[in-house]
């Protein structure tokens, strides 16, 4: 749709020409393949494209400030959501979206945020990736970092294709899922990744019983 009315709406002010398409898509939602391929994600160029939810919030935080446009604070406080649902209790004013991005996803833009720095920035797999998480992540048990690692490479390998097609962006920061210019990695994997996730719950066996001696 976007790209009709890109063509379309030059003839019909009888100019000549067409416009270019800016996506909106962020790095988070590229890594976790929160996209529809050839359709949402379609753009010519996408300026936050190669930067993190969380990044992108501060950005807001800080231009709000710098800026004093207090908008800016509101559209950061808002839950991200693809509305694509009706709003929960019909069309009330003031009522929230029923649908989520996070709840969508999974997991929260946080945790993407971690995931994808360590993925790429570390080049870490999914052990080393659990291992460096069991120790930031001291509020979880072995058990929930091993889901939530194993739950993240899961829909990264299952959507890891839709990044060859990713619309082009600018590169701001080391951590970008870019296959095409960015990010060169295989986009075809075994998504049991089961050597690895035999190997992570091993590591988990091993550490919760040396909680529980601990424990005692």
């Amino acid at each position: 749709t976007a790209y009709l009315f890109a063509q379309m709406l030059p003839l019909v002010r009888g100019r000549s020409g067409f416009l270019l398409v800016l996506g909106s898509a962020n790095v988070d939602e590229g890594l976790r393949g929160y996209m529809t391929k050839y359709d949402c994600s379609a753009a010519d160029l996408n300026p936050i494209g190669a930067i993190s939810k969380g990044d992108l919030k501060r950005m807001l935080l800080w231009a709000s400030k710098e800026f004093n446009i207090e908008v800016l604070e509101e559209i950061v406080e808002a839950p991200p959501t693809a509305e694509l649902r009706p709003i929960a209790d019909g069309d009330a004013e003031g009522k929230e979206h029923s649908q989520t991005d996070e709840e969508d996803m999974g997991m929260s833009y946080e945790e993407l945020g971690h995931f994808g720095r360590l993925r790429k920035i570390s080049r870490c797999g999914p052990v080393s990736m659990f291992r460096k998480l069991s120790v930031k992540w001291r509020h979880l048990s072995p058990s929930e970092v091993a889901t939530k690692v194993k739950r993240f490479f899961y829909y990264y390998s299952v959507n890891r294709h839709k990044m060859c097609i990713i619309t082009p962006s600018y590169h701001a920061e080391a951590y970008s899922p870019d296959d095409n210019r960015f990010d060169l990695r295989q986009f075809l994997y075994n998504t049991k990744w089961t050597r690895q996730f035999n190997s992570m719950d091993k590591i988990v066996g091993e550490m919760e019983t040396d909680i529980k001696k601990k424990t005692k």
